[in-house]
C-alpha cells in the first residue's frame, strides 16, 4: 500500500509540473531558449541565455526554496507525511514560476533589479527550477537541520560572492528596493 500510495505522490507532483508547463507555454513562454539550443549550464548572469537554459546561477535559490519549503512544512504540518507536503511545496513552487513570469513580475524585475534585460524564463527553464526545489526537498529531508542550514547559508554567500545575486537580496530588492544594493550589484 505505501508504493502504491508514494506512486500518487509522485503522479500529483508530475502533474502538476505538467499543468504548470502547459500553463507557461500557454502564456507564450518560448519552450526552449530562444537561442535555439538546450544547454546544461548558463553561467553568465547578462546574456540571453539566463533563465533559458535548464540551469544557471539561480537554480541554487530555488534548491533552497526546498530547503525553506521542507523547513515549513515541518514546522507547520509536521503530522502530514513529507511525500504530501512536497505535493504542496511542489504546488508552491510551480504558482512562483507562473506568477515570476507574469508581465507585472517581469517588469518588476526589469525596473528594480539588475536584470534589466530580463524578459521571464523558457519552460523548461521554469521546470528545471521546479525540479531543483525538489531537490533541495529532498536534500533538506535526508540531512540534519544545520547541514541544511550549512548548505543553505553557503550556497546564498557562494552566488552572493559569484554574481553579486542571491535569494535573499532577490527578495529584497523586489520588495524593498535599495538604489545602494543595486549599484553594488552593477559594480558602479
Amino acid at each position: 500500500m505505501t508504493t502504491r500510495r508514494n506512486a500518487g505522490y509522485w503522479l500529483a507532483i508530475g502533474g502538476i509540473v505538467l499543468v504548470a508547463g502547459a500553463i507557461l507555454l500557454a502564456m507564450g513562454r518560448a519552450p526552449i531558449c530562444p537561442c535555439g539550443h538546450v544547454a546544461l549550464w548558463a553561467g553568465e548572469v547578462q546574456s540571453n541565455e539566463n533563465s533559458q537554459q535548464l540551469t544557471d546561477w539561480y537554480s541554487f535559490s530555488h534548491v533552497t526554496h526546498g530547503f525553506l519549503f521542507y523547513l515549513a512544512g515541518w514546522l507547520l504540518l509536521g503530522h502530514v507525511p513529507w511525500q504530501a507536503r512536497l505535493v504542496l511545496a511542489t504546488l508552491i513552487e510551480a504558482g512562483w514560476e507562473i506568477l515570476e513570469n507574469s508581465p507585472i513580475i517581469i517588469a518588476r524585475y526589469r525596473a528594480v533589479t539588475m536584470a534589466f534585460g530580463y524578459s521571464g524564463d523558457s519552460v523548461a527553464n521554469s521546470v528545471s527550477d521546479i525540479a531543483m526545489m525538489v531537490l533541495g526537498f529532498a536534500v533538506a529531508r535526508r540531512l540534519p537541520w544545520w547541514g541544511t542550514a550549512a548548505l543553505g547559508i553557503g550556497f546564498e554567500l557562494f552566488t552572493l560572492w559569484a554574481i553579486r545575486d542571491n535569494l535573499t537580496l532577490n527578495v529584497v530588492m523586489l520588495i524593498a528596493p535599495s538604489d545602494a544594493i543595486r549599484h553594488w550589484q552593477m559594480g558602479v
